[in-house]
């Protein structure tokens, strides 16, 4: 387990999701279903969607939760509640007065209609310095960049470029992997 390094547990570029800047939320959740439907099916499934530019270099990243919050409607009466909260109102009320709001306005397949189209670049998040980690680092290095930065992965680098994802998922697998048969040897 000491002598693992970042690249034997990374998924390659190759293999992730990705699309290119300027595609839309429903390209992106379709190329997540394709890579996962090629991804070997005895590892965890892919949660994000690599955003490239023109020469494919990574920009950002859409994540499921980002694709979910794209079907949150976006209005100025939904700004409104949330500022009551300075009043005392207490968070279980405010979210009721916002899910009644949101379910009186808009319907669920509106909102899917609405997100599918929205270009990725306004969803995605772009990767701070914490998010990097070169291929050759240990993992031992890497568990604490993972634990430090709460980052669900991080992108791979080999000099200036991406050329992977190590995903937590991964990470969590091969050190309790480990554990399991340190203890039960």
């Amino acid at each position: 387990m000491d002598k693992y390094l970042v690249k034997d547990l990374m998924v390659p570029i190759s293999e992730y999701a990705t699309v290119s800047e300027g595609s839309t939320l429903l390209d992106a959740v379709l190329a997540l279903e394709k890579a996962q439907e090629i991804f070997d099916h005895t590892q965890y499934l892919h949660r994000a969607i690599l955003i490239l530019d023109k020469n494919d270099r990574v920009i950002g990243k859409v994540s499921q939760l980002d694709a979910l919050r794209a079907l949150e409607p976006k209005n100025e009466h939904l700004d409104k509640i949330e500022d009551i909260g300075r009043y005392g109102f207490s968070q279980k009320f405010i979210m009721g007065l916002k899910e009644q709001n949101r379910l009186n306005n808009i319907s669920l397949g509106e909102m899917c209609m609405a997100a599918a189209d929205l270009k990725v670049e306004t969803l995605m998040q772009a990767p701070t310095e914490g998010e990097y980690i070169d291929e050759n680092t240990s993992l031992n290095s890497a568990i604490h960049q993972l634990v430090q930065g709460s980052h669900m992965s991080l992108l791979v680098t080999r000099e200036k470029d991406i050329v992977g994802i190590l995903r937590s998922s991964d990470v969590f697998a091969a050190v309790f992997h480990s554990m399991k048969a340190c203890k039960l040897a």
